[in-house]
């Protein structure tokens, strides 16, 4: 394993650790208030497994306007979380918290998988 790989294994198992815990930390703060909220508990988004809500809130409050606007307008925008509600329903803190949840998560998560890529190409040897 050279010490690139090494590294980027690092920062990727980091990443996915510390993201694990906004996970439960953007949960319990901020998505578990929406889903009690009458206005927000049904515009979350498609959950195809429990707590997939919370991925998506996250994704609404941390992604640019602009592909907020497509992902919401297109066919499949019932499988995402409706960013206008969801603004007015959340504070500064909310949004920091979820880009910094959502952010780490698909970074790392990115870096898994360009490892697992990489390696099968065989561009570490």
């Amino acid at each position: 394993m050279s010490e690139f790989e090494s590294l980027m294994f690092s920062f990727g198992l980091a990443g996915c650790f510390i993201s694990m815990i906004f996970y439960i930390i953007f949960g319990q703060v901020t998505v578990k208030r929406l889903r009690k909220n009458h206005e927000t508990k049904n515009i979350l988004g498609i959950e195809y497994a429990s707590g997939w809500d919370i991925i998506n809130v996250a994704q609404a409050l941390s992604i640019p306007r602009s592909w907020r606007r497509k992902l919401e307008t297109s066919p499949l925008s019932a499988l995402y979380a409706n960013s206008e509600i969801l603004y007015k329903h959340t504070t500064k803190v909310d949004r920091v918290l979820a880009a910094t949840f959502y952010w780490l998560l698909t970074l790392s998560g990115t870096i898994m998988i360009l490892l697992v890529i990489f390696d099968a190409l065989s561009l570490f040897d």
